[in-house]
């Protein structure tokens, strides 16, 4: 009997672990829009230093090496089809079906300037990555829209690189990470406020027209709670505004928003051989299997369909943890699901976590640039 054809849609930050995860499971296929792995993790570090980011967030396929057995297609999905196959448009615009026993849906969403599901070659993403950062670095003041881990992070990252450069944070609520521990937020603020980031709660923004809220803009912002218009060299717009990248799918298979919908054991509702994992995934309110080993679950359930075995179900966190602020010059804090937080100097987080933890533990291994 020939081994079950599994096709993973999207290697972004979920899909790549799913696709590793899955590599003995079957022939694994893995369609992805971008040349290489390109993350859509660490916006501040990304902006502030991309020279840094590229490094740890920004990795060939064929450097990983759990992704040695599986068979990489650069492509748009475009289509799930009828006959059990996902249609996949190719740059030149020729089109292909790549045929399915099992198939996980990984495709992510589309948030600001720094995740979307366009086709790319490397040098597109050279341009994303530079583009934003020059404009940055260019400004006298930065604005950040927000309340969250990316807009946080933005601005303790902007702040740090150029410490001449006036920063702000404007969020519509009394704190910040209103889903962390509120011990998470008092020694976020400590920090920021060490940086010299201005933070402004109660205010919330107007929206710009059109999709201006996905790039970085300029000029005033107006607030729908009636403070007086504030102007910025630059903007940047990290509201959570998310997009399912779903437009290829059936809509039956989605929610009133777009994403996934799932049931607790991350298989699609009505479907038994199509699964959803990471942000796309419908799995509660704050689509949390991005971040707490869903990848690992659905390889398991996969298995466990295949052998005919009973699936598990995903339990999704009360509150979100880990690192808010990225790795700063001086380390990284990561706080657990209680707020505590724990500082990993620079160099431990650099060879222990990025090195060890993630690149040889969490990937499975990494090879080396070659140069």
């Amino acid at each position: 009997m020939s081994a079950p054809r599994i096709v993973v849609v999207g290697l972004g930050d979920t899909g790549v672990l799913t696709a590793i995860a899955l590599r003995r499971r079957g022939s694994v296929v893995g369609i992805h829009a971008k040349p290489e792995f390109v993350s859509g993790q660490e916006l501040g570090l990304r902006l502030a230093r991309p020279e840094a980011w590229t490094r740890d967030y920004r990795i060939a396929y064929d450097r990983f090496r759990g992704l040695d057995d599986v068979r990489l297609v650069h492509g748009s999905a475009t289509a799930l089809t009828e006959n059990r196959t996902v249609r996949v448009t190719y740059a030149d615009g020729t089109v292909a079906e790549e045929p399915y026993d099992v198939v996980v849906v990984a495709t992510g969403v589309t948030n600001g300037f720094w995740r979307h599901p366009t086709l790319q070659d490397s040098g597109a993403v050279d341009a994303d990555l530079a583009s934003p950062h020059e404009r940055i670095a260019a400004a006298g003041s930065v604005m950040i829209i927000g309340g969250g881990a990316a807009a946080l992070s933005s601005a303790a990252q902007v702040a740090e690189r150029w410490p001449g450069t006036t920063v702000d944070v404007y969020f519509p609520g009394d704190r910040a990470l209103p889903h962390h521990h509120e011990r998470v937020w008092h020694r976020v603020r400590s920090r920021l406020e060490a940086l010299g980031v201005g933070l402004h709660p109660g205010y919330r923004a107007e929206l710009p027209p059109g999709d201006d809220a996905r790039d970085l803009t300029s000029g005033p912002v107006t607030w729908s709670t009636g403070q007086p218009p504030v102007v910025s060299d630059a903007v940047i717009w990290a509201i959570g505004r998310v997009i399912p990248n779903t437009a290829w799918l059936p809509g039956h298979m989605l929610d009133a928003g777009g994403f996934v919908n799932v049931d607790p054991t991350l298989r699609v509702v009505g479907y038994d051989d199509v699964f959803a994992v990471g942000d796309v995934a419908a799995t509660d309110p704050l689509r949390t299997s991005a971040r707490n080993r869903g990848h690992a679950l659905v390889a398991r359930n996969i298995r466990a369909y295949l052998e005919g075995a009973p699936l598990r179900e995903y339990r999704p966190p009360r509150r979100r943890w880990g690192s808010v602020l990225g790795p700063q010059r001086d380390g990284l804090i990561v706080f657990g699901p209680t707020g505590q937080g724990i500082r990993v100097p620079a160099l431990a987080s650099d060879v222990v976590l990025q090195r060890l933890i993630t690149r040889q533990g969490i990937y499975g291994g990494v090879r080396r640039r070659t140069r």
